[in-house]
Formats: structure tokens, C-alpha cells, sequence
């Protein structure tokens, strides 16, 4: 199955002569200021750690055909899914739509991405007319299910991963659907939290629809709507003149999941991407076919996760607009892991979602080499606890950790940062423990995890949960044990993915896997260590005293320097063994290993 890209406006809808570039950039500013407006009031009024503090939302404004004519700079995997779950808005109220309007949806099978992620539409009106849209999207703590968090991965069914809602009203001409609050307050296990999020989501909105019944307003209905169809031609010019100086032809690159945590067979993410004049065509014919745990990421996720790497790669300032989108064709065969059928779980599909951007930037290397940087730590894992207190009150942690950044053509990469397909932060040691029964014991980063190169990767970091709660249930979504993270130019792969668990007065270390469901009892301690990112470059390349400071600033050890980059360093002087150095690179192997 194939997603058409959204067909282009023809010159007689806007006629550049008719635009005047002044006013094209005061609606394109204002524009990104609205919306980012929107998401300062999402921070500002969220209840939960994962909006408030994770940050893991998005706003944007849509215009009255649906497409979307701005995103703010929240999570950028949000960025392609929007229309399609506006399709389906679109599709089921058609003319149906009045001032006070409210809808919401989180199906992954009519536009959503997994049941956490709540999709909220407002009409916005000019007098009875409808102008555009104001959109907010929050990952919600817990949506019900099996599960505290609604986030497993070892889920086999949709249906066990939570309240599942098509698109409908949440407000009707102003009034509450107060059966719907009552139904979600009924199936999630922290009603006032999710509560308060939604909440979050109607101010943005609201803030959303003020600001951009101003902007008509001050330029009338008509003559703004030109300059709306001007800014997504602009993108979308800009896009295709930048895919038209890349070299035609088909590049591929594939990367793996580890597992799906029901079997230990890997996971394959292929992709073909088709350089064809002026546009792309991106195939994941190849990849695996829709798999029995929650990683299934559904074909608006897909989509989205495609757009964002090809937008990575683009030059100057492209606006963040479906325009982007029409010079881009996604093919992902349907039943595949990338565009499953019902009723195929889904909640963990983020992990699919950033493969697919390492698998997308391992073929865009091939393309523009200048600009993609090696493989990063593999994107955020997700720890989430959830049980009692002592008291009886539930609480829930959806902790999502990020970790690195591979190394660029030219830099180092860059330790403890969000993914770049993120913008997300974590969670910060104080706000966990201060909300929840749990002790941080150590969060730092991890010597030795970063790939090797003549630029080296990101260093991994790491966190230990300590639970002060009589018991509780963990799960941990976490990969790149088996598969690390890819260096690139002769640079080496990451360390991978290490977790495990101290029991209560053990001293004994278990070892966990990369996907686990469990449970903990007081006293537990889990550590999550992360992948660093890979290096680029061949690591003998680097310099001495570039590796002596890496050694001194303890990011990594003298074995690892003598070992990957050949460089003997003499710890108790602080200096490089320039004879033993000379001795370690005569003898160095005869390829470094860049691959996983």
C-alpha cells in the first residue's frame, strides 16, 4: 500500500506576482509564533511529568482544507501524521463542524499513532465559515489496559493496550461530551492526571484558535488564504529544488530491531530510496512482516518517521508545512511491521518509528554524506513503573530516557541530548522523587559506550531506579543490545544496550533482556545503561592529544584508547606514550569494524 503524496497547487492559485514578500514573512512568523505560543501553554498547564517535563507533545495549525500549514518545535515524529488522522477528522464530520467544536481521536488505525498519543482538533471559524484548524497532540500517562502506562511492548492486540477512541466530539458547540470525560475518567488509572492533560490540550487549542482569528482578521479571509497557499508552494519549492541536486538513483540501507521480545528473531527495517528528478520515492519493500508484540508501527507513523529524515537533511530554512510532503512518496507493503493490519499492538511502535529513521539516514549517507551523522543511541528508551503506595494510591512513572547523538562529518557527536527526532528532555531526578516512591540511585553517563572514529560518537548514559514502594510493575522497552548503533566512514559502532536488576538485599547482579515486563518489590534496583552513538571516520585518525583528553575527562579509559584508536596513554603523567603509540598503529588490524 502506497500513501500519494497531497497534489501540488497550480500556479493559478497563488500567482507569485501577486505576493508581496514583506507580508509572506509576517505570516510565516507569525505563524511559527502561534504555534510555539500554543505549545509554551501546553508546558504551562499540563499535569503530568511526561508533558510538562518530557515534553513529549506537539501543537500545530492547520488550514481549512486540512493541510497543515505550521508545527511548533515539539516532537518532530509528530510532524507527518497529522493529515492523516485530519483525514479522518475531516472524513467522519465533513460539513458537520461548528464554533465550539472539540475532537479528539487516539485510533492508530484511523490516523492516530499509538493509544497514548490523544489527537485534538478545533475548528476554527471566521463567522460561519471555517477558516483552519488549531491541534494539539499530548502522550497521555496511562489510557487504560493491561498495563499501568498503556505502553508495553510485550501487548499481542490492540485490544489489550487501552481505551481506544475513533474521532469524536469532546465538546459540541461549546458544550462538554461529558459521557465521553466520564468514560475516559473511567478507564484510566490516574482520571484526575489524564484529566488535567486534556485540559492542557483545549487551553492550547483555544490559544491557538485566538491568535489565528487575529492574523485573519488584520489581513482579511481571502487575502490571507493566498498567502497560506503561497507558504505551503514555498515549502514544498524549496524542498523539490533541494531533492533536484541530488545525484538520481536508488540507494538502500537496512537496520534491525533486536527482537520483539516473544523471539529472538531480529527485526529487519529495509529502505529504497528512489532519487527521481525533483522528488522521492521511499520503499520499505523487504522489511518484516507485522509482528506479535506492540511494535507495529502503523503507515501515518511510518509516513512521519520519512518525512522527518528527508527534512533532517534539508538545507536553509524550510518551513515545517505539508508542502514538505508533496515531493515525497512512502511505499510500506501492508501486514508489514511498518504498516500492520487489525488488530496488530502498537503501543511500543516509537521504537519502530526510530529505526526507521536510522535505516532512512543510512541510505540518506549515501546521498549527501556531508550531512548525516552516524547512527545515534537508537532513540529514547522507556522505562515505566507503575504501581501502589504504601497508602494505596496508585502512581504511575513513565520515564523516557535520551541518550546520544552519533558522530557527525565533521564533530564529535553529542552526549546526553534528546534524539533528533525527538526535542524531548528527561525527566528530571528531583520531579521523580519527589512525586513518585522511587529513589534515582545514579544517572551519569557511561565511559567506553561511544563508537569510535576520527570523530567519536555520544557517550550513553545511565539511570538506576530504586523502588520505595512496597511492589510494583516495570516494563522496559529498550534495543540495540544485539544491533548497535552504526558508525559510518570506517567509524566503529556504539557499546550496546546493558540493563539489569539488584534484588533487595542481594548483592548479586541479573541480567535482564532488552524488553521486559516484571515485577519489583521494595528495595529493587534497576539499571538501564543506553548505547552511545556510533563514530565516523577511521578511529586511527584521531588525534593523540584528542584522545588523551577524552581519557582525562573520564569519557573513556586507556585500554579503550590503546584498543580502538591506538593510542597508549600514560595515565599517572596525564600524557600520551608516543613510543608504545607508534608500536599500537603498526599494528593495528587491517579494517576497523563499522558496521553493527
Amino acid at each position: 500500500m502506497s500513501a500519494d503524496p497531497t497534489p501540488a497547487s497550480t500556479e493559478a492559485d497563488c500567482p507569485d506576482a501577486a505576493i508581496d514578500p514583506i507580508t509572506f514573512a509576517v505570516i510565516k512568523s507569525a505563524l511559527d509564533s502561534i504555534v510555539d505560543e500554543m505549545a509554551y501553554c501546553v508546558i504551562s498547564t499540563a499535569r503530568s511529568e511526561i508533558v510538562k517535563d518530557v515534553m513529549d507533545f506537539s501543537t500545530c495549525i492547520c488550514g481549512a482544507d486540512g493541510q497543515m500549514l505550521a508545527q511548533a518545535k515539539t516532537i518532530a515524529l509528530h510532524l507527518g501524521a497529522v493529515p492523516v488522522a485530519m483525514d479522518h477528522v475531516r472524513q467522519r464530520y465533513g460539513d458537520d463542524m461548528a464554533p465550539g467544536d472539540v475532537i479528539v481521536l487516539n485510533d492508530p488505525y484511523e490516523g492516530g499513532m499509538h493509544l497514548p498519543d490523544l489527537f485534538m482538533f478545533k475548528p476554527i471559524f471566521q463567522g460561519e465559515e471555517l477558516a483552519g484548524y488549531a491541534v494539539a497532540i499530548c502522550h497521555h500517562t496511562d489510557v487504560g489496559g493491561r498495563v499501568p502506562g498503556s505502553n508495553a511492548s510485550d501487548s499481542t492486540e490492540i485490544y489489550q493496550e487501552g481505551l481506544r477512541i475513533p474521532a469524536v466530539k469532546l465538546y459540541e458547540r461549546g458544550r462538554p461530551n461529558e459521557m465521553l470525560f466520564r468514560l475516559i475518567e473511567k478507564n484510566v488509572r490516574l482520571p484526575d492526571i489524564v484529566r488535567g492533560d486534556i485540559d492542557a490540550q483545549f487551553a492550547a487549542c483555544r490559544v491557538g484558535e485566538r491568535e489565528f482569528g487575529k492574523l485573519l482578521q488584520r489581513y482579511g479571509g481571502d487575502e490571507a488564504r493566498r498567502y497560506l497557499v503561497a507558504l505551503l508552494d514555498y515549502a514544498e519549492r524549496l524542498t523539490r529544488e533541494e531533492i533536484a541536486r541530488w545525484p538520481d538513483g536508488a540507494y538502500s540501507f537496512t537496520d534491525y530491531i533486536d527482537d520483539d521480545g516473544f523471539s529472538d528473531r531480529p527485526i529487519p527495517i529495509a529502505v529504497r530510496i528512489s532519487v527521481e528528478g525533483d522528488r522521492l520515492i521511499v520503499d520499505y519493500e523487504g522489511s518484516s512482516p507485522q509482528v506479535a508484540g506492540a511494535l507495529n508501527s502503523t503507515l501515518s507513523y511510518t509516513q512521519s518517521c520519512t518525512y522527518l529524515s528527508v527534512r533532517c537533511m534539508l538545507m536553509g530554512d524550510v518551513p515545517n508545512n505539508a508542502g514538505v510532503f508533496r515531493a515525497i512518496e512512502v511505499r510500506a507493503p501492508e501486514g508489514s511491521v511498518l504498516n500492520p493490519r487489525l488488530p496488530a499492538a502498537c503501543a511500543a511502535r516509537a521504537l519502530t518509528g526510530y529505526r526507521v529513521v536510522d535505516a532512512m539516514f543510512g541510505a540518506l549517507a549515501q546521498i549527501v554524506p556531508d550531512r548525516v551523522p552516524a547512527a545515534g543511541e537508537g532513540g529514547n528508551t522507556v522505562v515505566c513503573i507503575g504501581g501502589a503506595r504504601a497508602d494505596r494510591s496508585p502512581f504511575i512513572i513513565v520515564d523516557m530516557l535520551c541518550g546520544a547523538w552519533g558522530a557527525r562529518p565533521d564533530k564529535d557527536g553529542v552526549d546526553a541530548i534528546t534524539n533528533p527526532s525527538q526535542n524531548m528532555s528527561n525527566t528530571p531526578v528531583e520531579v521523580m522523587e519527589a512525586e513518585h516512591p522511587v529513589r534515582i540511585e545514579a544517572y551519569e553517563l557511561v565511559p567506553d559506550s561511544c563508537g569510535a572514529g576520527e570523530f567519536r560518537g555520544g557517550l550513553g548514559i545511565a539511570r538506576e531506579y530504586h523502588l520505595l514502594a512496597p511492589e510494583a510493575g516495570l516494563q522496559l522497552r529498550a534495543d540495540r543490545v544485539r544491533f548497535r548503533p552504526y558508525g559510518l566512514d570506517g567509524g566503529g559502532p556504539a557499546r550496546g544496550t546493558h540493563n539489569s536488576m539488584r534484588h533487595d538485599g542481594r548483592d548479586a547482579v541479573e541480567a535482564l533482556p532488552g524488553k521486559v515486563s516484571r515485577r519489583m518489590v521494595a528495595g529493587d534496583i534497576v539499571r538501564h545503561e543506553q548505547p552511545g552513538g556510533g563514530g565516523y571516520g577511521d578511529p586511527f585518525r584521531r588525534a593523540p592529544e584528542r584522545v588523551l583528553q577524552d581519557v582525562l575527562d573520564g569519557k573513556i579509559t586507556p585500554a579503550f584508547a590503546a584498543r580502538e584508536h591506538g593510542v597508549a596513554i600514560d595515565a599517572a603523567a596525564g600524557q600520551v606514550d608516543l613510543g608504545e603509540t607508534a608500536r599500537l598503529r603498526e599494528q593495528r588490524p587491517s579494517s576497523p569494524d563499522s558496521t553493527a
